[in-house]
């Protein structure tokens, strides 16, 4: 004896089961767009009491304020597009710096058979004396520079390369760390070393903030550089 629930039905009746689990897969849409308010807004229209109609004023309302909504998105999405359009024309005019070198704050001071890289120090106030230790990358120091009184300005550190012992160091990337002396108060302000830029990259940074990427595996926000040097 077949069950009701097998039963076939009329044509145009489903089963409550069937109606809720074809619900259930239903894609939903959860914003309202030009076509969902149309329809509400027409259905609003027909289904409105003729003894009690909705005022024009109210329909012109409801219009302006979806006018202004749709304005509102669409320049949210030209100013979003803008945005993408400028990082990449910062990353290819900051292209140009590739090959060129620039003072990276706290940068790698690289020593090689020619070279070796020169610092550089701000003293806005001047200063009195100067002592700038060199570490190698183990943070060992190999060497203090002890310096007389600067005047207002930046002061280039100029290392030759050589220890304690007058001995040339091994080639590698080193580091400066310089104590200012002003009137019997000690600072230690940041040095600055020149490095080559060797890539450009906005990777990883969810403001699209500029970086550099210099020799000694070191990157420098771009709006931290203050001096390019060919």
């Amino acid at each position: 004896m077949a069950t009701t629930a097998s039963a076939p039905l009329p044509s145009g009746i489903v089963r409550y089961e069937d109606y809720v689990q074809k619900q259930k897969t239903k894609p939903t849409n959860t914003e309202m767009g030009q076509t969902e308010f149309l329809t509400l807004f027409t259905t609003q229209l027909k289904n409105q009491n003729p003894l009690d109609p909705v005022k024009n004023e109210a329909f012109v309302a409801q219009l302006a304020q979806f006018s202004q909504l749709e304005a509102t998105t669409a320049m949210k999405q030209s100013m979003n597009n803008l945005v993408s359009s400028l990082s990449n024309d910062r990353l290819l005019s900051a292209t140009h710096l590739i090959g060129k070198t620039v003072a990276v704050p706290d940068g790698p001071v690289s020593v090689t058979d020619s070279t070796v890289s020169q610092g550089v120090i701000n003293l806005p106030t001047g200063a009195d004396g100067i002592s700038v230790n060199v570490y190698n990358e183990s943070g060992v120091l190999v060497r203090n520079l002890i310096i007389g009184a600067q005047p207002v300005g930046d002061y280039t550190i100029e290392w030759d390369g050589k220890d304690r012992a007058g001995n040339l160091v091994p080639n590698g990337n080193y580091r400066y760390v310089a104590t200012v002396n002003r009137n019997g108060t000690q600072t230690t302000p940041t040095v600055s070393t020149y490095a080559q830029v060797t890539g450009v990259t906005s990777a990883g940074t969810a403001d699209g903030t500029m970086l550099l990427e210099v020799a000694g595996n070191k990157t420098v926000n771009l709006a931290d550089v203050k001096r390019v040097s060919y």
